[in-house]
């Protein structure tokens, strides 16, 4: 697969503009590196800079792409024979990143036990005027959290990162994944109503690169994340999920969502939970992709985007071409590499195939962080109506999220700032033939309906939201995948269903990995797996 790196590579030469990575935060807030000055809205910051929520080469290059890029097949998959084998190294960074501030990620857990324990020493009369702040940090905990709990299920959460809160040192326990979950749900809960009713400070606003303190949309997110994990849980524990996730959508005045007003030309900018980039940043991710998944997916290109004559195809990919006689030729259609490709066939002919559109992805110094779109939150609506209610609020809800996918991914595109087309969006109705005609439209039975909003949340996923993809993925059992099995190593011929504990936890945490090493599998299903 080397060789394919570096051919791809060496087509894009001249294309290819070294930039710098680096990664400050304005001298207003603290240093992201020196966590421990309690002081909660530098800490606040520091926790929302988090290289593993940002577009960064670490994540993507060694992580999403790796793991549950390959495993959803949101990204390009080489076919050798290690494929489907977990990255132990990489898997132990970031599980690090959760709990510590040393490395990639911003350590969120380490650093809101800090919070804590700071919070906890003011007085009544300063604690009443940071509460806002200490309400916001414990949501961004809660995503981070439920993604580890994703990945691995049982993890060290309420006894983790005792040191800064009563100045003990002890191996945290493994804590139940359902419970967890559970815990995660009703601290949404109170979070989003906190926030309902909340004035914003000037130290939060300050602080809060994320929102920028609108406590309206730190409401929104709160309530957009317990939906995500409300009917996360929904085939296992469908009578809880029905129950709060009705509720939720029976009264949308009371529990206010990142849908975009339900508006399909919505703007993603002033809507979606997005990390945008620092002012001073200068990255982009052409190393992250060119380094192994630049290219096409089957599934996603040749399966769901272009028997639908999707409008979103020309900002995700470009059709890519060879260079003959000095010039370069353009492939004349979109198409992916078949996954079925053997290594060397795919050494061979990747440049007849298509890959990630260059100003959406590749060189898009200003690509945000995604944390939640309209898209999701209306697929998810979609799904719940679908299940549980009216189809014909459903088909309601999976349109407008379709044409508000389009906006979303014209919006990526448009963020670009360097020499590379960017393209207007689709007139309305060519989107309109997508949603009301192609092989996207909300129509057949049931069960065919549930399989399209499936499809199409884990296509608006994609390659930045890889592990969003392989969660539902591995809850709904869609879109129906194909993995080559020949010739892979033994006991890795298929992808996990999550990952395994990283071995530094096994040695370091021993006495309490004891707990949980019967589940220590590759092939245990998380909790929320029928």
């Amino acid at each position: 697969m080397k060789k394919l790196i570096i051919k791809a590579s060496f087509l894009l030469l001249s294309l290819t503009t070294l930039l710098g990575c680096k990664k400050d935060i304005d001298k207003k807030f603290n240093n992201p590196e020196k966590v421990l000055d309690p002081n909660l809205p530098g800490l606040f910051t520091a926790m929302l800079n988090n290289d593993r929520v940002a577009a960064k080469y670490w994540n993507v290059r060694t992580f999403l792409s790796q793991m549950p890029g390959v495993y959803a097949q949101t990204m390009y998959v080489s076919n050798g024979n290690t494929v489907y084998q977990q990255s132990d190294s990489y898997s132990q960074q970031y599980w690090d990143d959760f709990y510590s501030t040393g490395g990639n990620g911003s350590g969120p857990l380490t650093i809101y036990r800090v919070m804590e324990g700071k919070f906890n020493s003011l007085s009544a009369a300063d604690q009443a005027s940071q509460k806002i702040i200490m309400q916001a940090a414990k949501v961004v905990l809660l995503e981070q959290a439920a993604k580890m709990v994703d990945l691995w299920g049982d993890i060290p959460y309420s006894a983790a990162g005792s040191l800064p809160t009563n100045s003990t040192i002890s191996n945290p326990k493994y804590d139940e994944q359902k419970a967890l979950y559970t815990s995660f749900i009703a601290d949404l809960d109170a979070a989003a109503t906190f926030f309902k009713s909340a004035t914003t400070t000037a130290a939060f606003a300050k602080s809060d690169i994320l929102l920028k303190g609108d406590v309206s949309k730190w409401t929104r997110y709160a309530n957009s994340l317990r939906l995500r994990l409300l009917m996360r849980i929904s085939k296992t524990d469908e009578a809880t999920a029905k129950a709060a996730v009705l509720q939720m959508l029976g009264n949308q005045s009371a529990y206010p969502l990142i849908d975009g007003g339900n508006v399909g030309t919505y703007n993603p900018g002033n809507s979606d939970v997005l990390l945008q980039p620092l002012t001073n940043s200068t990255s982009d991710l052409h190393d992250a992709f060119f380094e192994g998944s630049w290219y096409a997916t089957d599934y996603m290109l040749n399966s769901v985007l272009l028997p639908a004559n999707d409008p979103r195809i020309p900002v995700l990919y470009d059709k890519f071409g060879r260079t003959v006689n000095g010039k370069f030729v353009q492939n004349a259609t979109y198409r992916a590499m078949p996954i079925t490709f053997t290594t060397a066939q795919q050494e061979a002919n990747f440049a007849d195939y298509s890959v990630l559109d260059s100003a959406t992805f590749v060189y898009n110094q200003k690509l945000p962080g995604i944390l939640m779109t309209a898209s999701e939150v209306n697929l998810l609506k979609a799904e719940a109506y679908e299940r549980w209610g009216s189809t014909t609020d459903a088909k309601t809800a999976y349109e407008t999220a379709l044409r508000q996918s389009v906006a979303f991914y014209y919006y990526l595109n448009n963020l670009n700032q360097g020499a590379y087309v960017k393209l207007d969006a689709p007139a309305t109705a060519t989107v309109d033939t997508w949603v009301n005609t192609s092989s996207a439209a909300y129509t057949g039975a049931s069960t065919d309906k549930l399989t399209k909003i499936y499809t199409q949340k884990w296509a608006h996923f994609g390659v930045l939201q890889s592990i969003e993809a392989w969660s539902e993925y591995r809850r709904t059992g869609f879109p129906l995948l194909t993995f080559p099995t020949n010739g892979k190593q033994v006991g890795f011929e298929t992808p996990p269903t999550r990952l395994v504990y990283p071995a530094k936890e096994k040695t370091l945490n021993s006495a309490n990995y004891q707990a949980v090493q019967a589940k220590d599998t590759r092939k245990t299903k998380i909790f929320w797996m029928p």
